[in-house]
This record gives C-alpha cells, structure tokens and sequence, in this order.
C-alpha cells in the first residue's frame, strides 16, 4: 500500500484481514511489529516463562 494504506476496495474484496495498529505504519516497522507478535504467541502455547512474572 502508499502513504495512505492500502485502497479501501482491495481491503473489501479480501477474505480475511489482520490488522497490526490503527495506524498507518512503515512496511519495516509492520514486519518487526508482526514477528514480535508471533514470538509472543509461540512463547505463550510452548508454556515458556514470561519474563515479568
């Protein structure tokens, strides 16, 4: 997508849609931002420690 995101008619045509923010982020932050998330949720399922407790 541009500046703006992605075109509102290609997100209507989608199937499914996953959303990282409400805002509009730089394709490197998204990808950091997504593979955060990822690590999180397999250290959540494998039972690993949370580093806070």
């Amino acid at each position: 997508g541009g500046p703006d995101g992605l075109d509102p008619g290609f997100k209507q045509a989608a199937h499914e849609r996953i959303r990282l923010s409400d805002m509009t982020l730089p394709h490197a932050l998204a990808r950091v931002l997504l593979v955060e998330q990822l690590y999180r949720a397999w250290s959540i399922n494998a039972n690993h420690p949370y580093h806070r407790e």
